[in-house]
């Protein structure tokens, strides 16, 4: 397999999998591939089937190695938010990173469903999927073409940041043709922190909004409640109607998950 830390080789096809990356359950679970442990939290509504039949084995962040040791994988698969425990877990059985970094997201997307259709032997599963999720950037690209300069936000309780060409959520731009509202945005993991008055100086015409708040499952202002305000009335998105509050779970959490992709794209050219 191709992982994130260079070729490895796996023995056989795995029958026992514990998945420690979101993204991963994501395209497993679309392709029928049974998880046998994952996370304690999933975040995303449509793997509440997995949650609800796997074994919790840990956190994002924090394994737990007796859950671990019990449950006696055949493989391990980490990556993203858990790819540093990649050693630790590599202990107790094989283990791979198979992180998405988001610089060619929908490329990566594609490759991961096709390693874990030749892993699984689910290949013809995996080119289903990827046509399906080729069709859906087809017509969002058909729906977004011609439509005006758009911004994407993300709103943190009452904080906003901006992303740009380039970042985490740049893929927006590059794969769909969005004409970016700002070109030089400063790339942060969170984005660049930006205020109310500078969504008005730029005035897109699309907002593309991401509810971090709401993606990790706290509590505090939403992304409604955050951009509901006077400045952000003035705008052309606002009274026209163009702010498209993305599933925020999917494009925060599960990105690059090939069921999770295909929803946003889905979801963009609905909107």
């Amino acid at each position: 397999l191709e992982t994130a830390r260079g070729p490895v080789s796996v023995e056989g096809t795995p029958d026992t999998v514990a998945v420690f990356d979101i993204p991963a359950v994501d395209t497993l679970t679309a392709l029928g591939v049974p998880i046998a442990g994952t996370v304690d939290k999933l975040f995303v509504d449509y793997l509440d089937p997995v949650a609800e039949t796997a074994t919790v084995v840990g956190s994002l962040f924090d394994p737990d190695y007796q859950a671990l040791s019990t449950l006696q994988p055949d493989l391990v698969i980490v990556g993203g938010r858990s790819a540093g425990t990649l050693d630790s877990v590599a202990k107790l059985a094989p283990a791979i990173d198979m992180s998405i970094d988001g610089t060619e997201l929908l490329a990566q997307t594609r490759e991961r469903a096709r390693q874990y259709g030749e892993l699984f032997d689910k290949r013809d599963k995996a080119e289903a999927l990827i046509s399906r999720l080729d069709t859906s950037l087809e017509q969002a690209r058909s729906a977004v073409a011609g439509r005006g300069k758009a911004l994407v936000l993300m709103t943190n309780g009452p904080k906003i940041s901006a992303f740009g060409p380039g970042s985490r959520f740049g893929w927006m731009y590059s794969e769909l043709g969005l004409e970016p509202a700002v070109e030089q945005i400063a790339i942060a993991s969170h984005g660049d922190a930006v205020s109310f008055e500078f969504v008005l100086q730029y005035d897109p015409d699309w907002l593309l909004v991401i509810d971090r708040t709401a993606a990790i499952g706290q509590e505090g202002d939403s992304a409604r409640q955050t951009l509901d305000n006077e400045l952000m009335h003035q705008t052309q998105a606002w009274q026209n109607e163009h702010i498209v509050y993305l599933d925020s779970a999917n494009v925060y959490i599960a990105d690059g998950g090939i069921q999770a992709q295909t929803r946003i794209l889905d979801q963009i050219g609905e909107a």
